[in-house]
């Protein structure tokens, strides 16, 4: 059972309780605690702390099935063009998943999932894939020998393999022929307590479906609402304990 799991219990009472925010009535808080909180900063040479997990909250009721522009702006911020084909770079990508007995459809963006247990980094035979301290799944691009293992290992489709040569790439984001890259949480954005470009995105639009923090930090908003709220992980049953958890499924 992983740590976000346990002791669940209820935000907000049957009376409201005010935690960092005014509680107007049960369940109606007027506080916005993503724009309150800032990220930590790491430190030029500081390695990343165990102390931290990183992770993400989906709210697919406020996901619009029309809306992209959490795509958009991956794109944008990892400098290249919006997908246009099937083996087009596509860190997230949107989906939909239709309920086959009650025929409800939703949608929801899809990247990598950031798994404590991630299934790619344990078949990578060259430790390309990797993990940090604070649980961000990455590659290093100069050890992938483009095997492409890891992208069979992933339940969830989230990587993709570099088949062009790159130029002009985003000297935050190396990319290189023959390997493979996926979502990175915008690492680089993070290590300067700055919020993921997607999150940044969403909000801007005013869906604010998706909600970004500290899962050990329980003052976070992520870390409040995850308890305030009914949330699933996607393949829960192979026991990753992936980063990200949506609500609404």
């Amino acid at each position: 059972m992983s740590k976000v799991d346990i002791n669940r219990r209820a935000f907000l009472g049957k009376t409201g309780v005010a935690l960092g925010g005014l509680v107007i009535a049960p369940g109606l808080v007027l506080f916005d605690f993503a724009h309150a909180q800032q990220l930590p900063v790491r430190k030029p040479g500081e390695p990343a702390s165990s102390a931290v997990r990183w992770g993400m909250l989906i709210d697919t009721t406020q996901c619009g099935s029309n809306c992209n522009e959490c795509v958009s702006a991956c794109s944008k911020e990892n400098g290249w063009p919006e997908a246009k084909t099937p083996t087009d770079v596509q860190w997230i990508r949107k989906i939909e998943i239709k309920q086959v007995s009650t025929g409800r459809q939703v949608a929801l963006p899809m990247m990598c999932q950031h798994c404590a247990n991630p299934p790619c980094v344990d078949v990578c035979p060259t430790a390309a894939s990797f993990k940090r301290a604070d649980g961000i799944v990455l590659v290093d691009k100069h050890r992938c020998i483009g095997c492409r293992y890891c992208m069979m290992a992933c339940p969830f489709k989230a990587r993709s393999f570099v088949h062009e040569p790159v130029a002009d790439h985003d000297s935050d984001m190396p990319r290189g022929q023959g390997t493979v890259e996926s979502c990175t949480l915008c690492v680089h954005r993070l290590d300067r307590g700055v919020q993921p470009a997607c999150v940044e995105a969403c909000a801007k639009t005013g869906h604010r479906a998706m909600i970004f923090g500290d899962l050990n930090d329980p003052n976070s908003e992520i870390y409040l609402r995850i308890r305030s709220v009914t949330t699933t992980q996607l393949r829960a049953d192979l026991g990753l304990n992936t980063g990200f958890s949506f609500v609404g499924l």
